[in-house]
């Protein structure tokens, strides 16, 4: 079992995710994180949010930066609620301005790629499982590949893709980590 988790939370407003129609709580929603985090080391959580829905209020959007301040997820795949004609959160009232949806997306992906920044500099100086997908997309005299916990490597080796390798991480940004195949580290 690979030590990630995709956890979607969509808001940290309980207000919010009744309108969503979401069946738990902001509350719940921690404590399943809390066991799974004391169930599995090292998890690395991803999730998705959706700003801007119908009605959602700054006190709402402060919520959900708390959970995601308090959880320190590790990907989150974000998105601005946009209307979808024939359903019911389109035909809500209260409408939220598209500067406004634009502005708190910028505050949440900020906060968002710190604390995975922050997650994955953690990841400096070990060695990771990884598994090789071929060469990197933006450098290709190197290799890419995931991680246990699904984080994409940019490493020099000369491997095939499908390999399982060990890896010396040297850097990371909030995205990916960068290193060496361990085996041709000197030692």
């Amino acid at each position: 079992m690979c030590e990630h988790v995709h956890l979607p939370l969509q808001s940290g407003s309980a207000r919010i995710l009744k309108a969503m129609r979401r069946t738990y709580t902001p509350e719940r929603y921690l404590a399943l994180v809390e066991k799974l985090r004391a169930a599995i080391p090292d998890l690395a959580l991803g999730t998705d949010i959706i700003v801007g829905f119908p009605g959602e209020t700054e006190q709402d959007f402060a919520e959900t930066l708390a959970v995601v301040g308090q959880v320190g997820y590790d990907s989150a795949f974000t998105f601005v609620y946009s209307p979808r004609r024939g359903t019911e959160a389109a035909d809500m009232p209260e409408q939220v301005a598209e500067e406004i949806k634009r502005e708190r997306i910028e505050r949440l992906v900020d906060l968002v790629q710190r604390i995975a920044a922050m997650r994955n500099a953690e990841r400096i100086g070990r060695v990771e499982q990884v598994l090789v997908e071929g060469p990197s997309r933006t450098e290709p005299t190197l290799l890419r590949g995931r991680t246990r916990r699904n984080t994409t490597v940019n490493f020099t080796g000369s491997v095939p893709p499908g390999e399982l390798v060990p890896v010396l991480v040297e850097s990371a940004t909030s995205t990916t980590l960068r290193g060496t195949q361990h085996a041709l580290v000197a030692a």
